[in-house]
């Protein structure tokens, strides 16, 4: 039977060392943790077998080790950017250049709780590219001081993002300065997608990607989050999901296309990225995420267009060999243009209500991706069938009738 070191890591990152326990005693850990009335989540380690850990409301972390495992670096130093674009006294400013005349960014939030020891990863290895924002869900509890146990659970793990925040109390944690690499994202192959953009600033929300957070969320009641918006906008991040509203969870998921991820900022689900798996944080509100100050947000469902199969099957078979530009149903194929546009696979110059040829190829792509049904040979025509838009309206807003 393994033994076990068990500690507790308080909120203040510093360590109680309780002594060995048996595998017993972790199981039975586990088990509580496991328990709907009990206020504490267990986790595993994401990159090594063996560790538990378990989240409490009250902020701390329960954290068991194998006696026998490797020794346990808590944060591995960080590489080298590649390459490397700004001096290590420069980077708690913005180059001059990258923000419009006389305006400044935000680095650290005020009134945000520190967590950690600033200490997260590197300066961006693209600089040039767009700035942007990637949204996760920590996939357990909100509310109490889950904050804290989540925090130090990532901490420990070496998985940080930039900012942790919490719906129900409207806390904000940040970890590390907002123009350096966060460590939340997989790399694309060779590609580092924490370093990607201006800033690629991460925000682990809690709560579950199943039951999005932004249900019954107010944002206008909430200036923590608020607060975030600012620091994001402070650094040119546009009020745009370039690559569309985050997929539902658990779902068909997106098709992470990367031309999208590199050449486009704005605000990103972790779903949307190449290289990773997770489908996080679900189908949250992107209306109420991008709150503005001084506007409404909405409430309740909001309603949604309807697109006929019928009209699109009638406009691609009398558009196509009509002069270019012609209509038959524009409404309805500008709708589905504009959720092309928003997969890259339409360029948005061609979402003008014309199901043309090129229309029907990106539809086509659409088709044989696995969100839109994996067709093949002739079955990925690029004239639309009730299945696949039936996919394609689940993933932007509006419905598919026949």
């Amino acid at each position: 039977m393994s033994s076990f070191h068990a500690a507790i890591v308080h909120p203040d990152q510093s360590v109680t060392y309780c002594g060995q326990v048996d595998q017993a005693h972790v199981e039975h850990a586990r088990a509580i943790a496991q328990l709907d009335s009990a206020p504490r989540e267990a986790r595993e380690h994401p990159g090594r077998p063996g560790p538990l850990f378990v989240l409490r409301a009250d902020g701390d972390l329960d954290w068991y080790e194998p006696v026998d495992a490797e020794p346990v670096t808590v944060r591995a130093p960080d590489p080298d950017p590649r390459p490397a674009t700004r001096t290590e006294a420069a980077e708690d400013l913005p180059d001059p250049g990258e923000l419009p005349r006389g305006a400044t960014a935000t680095v650290w939030i005020a009134g945000a709780i520190r967590l950690g020891d600033g200490s997260i990863g590197g300066a961006m290895d693209t600089p040039g590219n767009p700035p942007r924002v990637v949204h996760h869900s920590t996939e357990s509890p909100a509310g109490g001081r889950y904050l804290e146990s989540v925090g130090s659970y990532l901490i420990r793990v070496g998985a940080e993002p930039q900012l942790i925040y919490c719906p129900v109390t409207d806390r904000v944690g940040q970890f590390g300065p907002l123009n350096r690499s966060g460590r939340a994202l997989r790399n694309d192959g060779s590609r580092r997608t924490n370093r990607e953009g201006r800033v690629c600033i991460q925000i682990e929300v809690l709560g579950r990607a199943k039951n999005p957070w932004t249900r019954g969320w107010d944002p206008a009641k909430k200036p923590g989050w608020q607060k975030i918006l600012k620091a994001a906008r402070s650094w040119g991040v546009p009020d745009r999901f370039p690559a569309g509203p985050p997929a539902k969870y658990p779902g068909p998921g997106k098709s992470r296309s990367r031309s999208t991820w590199q050449n486009k900022g704005g605000h990103f689900s972790h779903g949307d990225i190449p290289g990773n798996d997770h489908g996080d944080p679900g189908a949250i509100d992107t209306a109420k995420v991008l709150y503005k100050a001084g506007t409404k947000p909405p409430t309740g469902p909001r309603p949604t267009k309807k697109v006929s199969v019928a009209r699109l099957v009638a406009a691609a078979r009398r558009d196509v060999p009509a002069p270019d530009g012609h209509t038959t149903h524009p409404t309805d194929v500008r709708i589905v243009e504009k959720a092309l546009v928003a997969e890259g696979l339409l360029k948005s110059a061609y979402a003008d209500g014309s199901f043309g040829s090129k229309t029907v190829t990106a539809y086509a792509a659409w088709q044989r991706s696995r969100a839109g049904g994996s067709h093949t040979g002739a079955a990925a025509d690029g004239i639309p069938g009730l299945a696949s838009l039936k996919l394609l309206a689940a993933r932007h807003g509006f419905t598919a009738t026949a």
